[in-house]
């Protein structure tokens, strides 16, 4: 793969800390970010789009890709429950002379800034605390109590990588890490603040 830009946004947290609420926030303040899709192996919600939030592929499609070495990183995020980011995401990305932001898991991200390296910055979205982060996954009505336990579980052993990454944003009021969030994107870009 060549890039016709050299860097990467990588934005990772337990799974309700409110990542993808400032991942949206970053790709519409900055137009040069463009969000990498990734694969999922889980049914899709009914708020989701296919191509836009993930691409819902089966068990056994992802499988195929795996042993193609279609995937930049891939991991199974929960028993029967995996995420991927495709190469050919990123190509599909950068030829469109934009920088990739990734809403990932947070070995996802991990695994991404291992790939990417000082090219890649690594951003930690964390939850006030575990309580706080089991308050809102509760209140999103998505999950079962037993899938809000077993997230809330991961995200225990999750927050144990949170110095792995190069910043940590504090999602205890949604403005402020937006501010944060906005001022270490356009930093590690090299983009003048308004």
């Amino acid at each position: 793969m060549t890039s016709s830009t050299d860097k990467a946004i990588i934005v990772s947290a337990p799974s309700g800390a409110g990542k993808s609420t400032l991942v949206h926030h970053l790709t519409n303040h900055y137009p040069q970010l463009a969000f990498s899709v990734s694969a999922c192996t889980r049914p899709r919600r009914k708020e989701e789009k296919e191509g836009i939030d993930y691409y819902f592929i089966s068990p056994e499609t992802f499988t195929k890709h795996v042993e193609s070495d279609d995937f930049i990183e891939w991991e199974e995020v929960y028993p029967g429950c995996r995420y991927g980011t495709l190469k050919s995401e990123i190509d599909r990305i950068w030829r469109q002379k934009q920088t990739p932001i990734f809403d990932v898991d947070v070995k996802g991200g991990l695994n991404l800034k291992k790939y990417f390296g000082e090219k890649g910055l690594s951003v930690f979205v964390q939850p006030p605390s575990v309580q706080h982060l089991k308050e809102r996954l509760e209140k999103r009505c998505t999950d079962s109590p037993e899938r809000i336990a077993e997230r809330v579980a991961k995200a225990e052993e999750e927050l144990g990588f949170i110095s792995r990454f190069d910043t940590v944003i504090v999602n205890d009021d949604l403005e402020k890490a937006k501010r944060e969030i906005t001022l270490a994107t356009g930093t590690f870009l090299g983009i003048n603040q308004p």
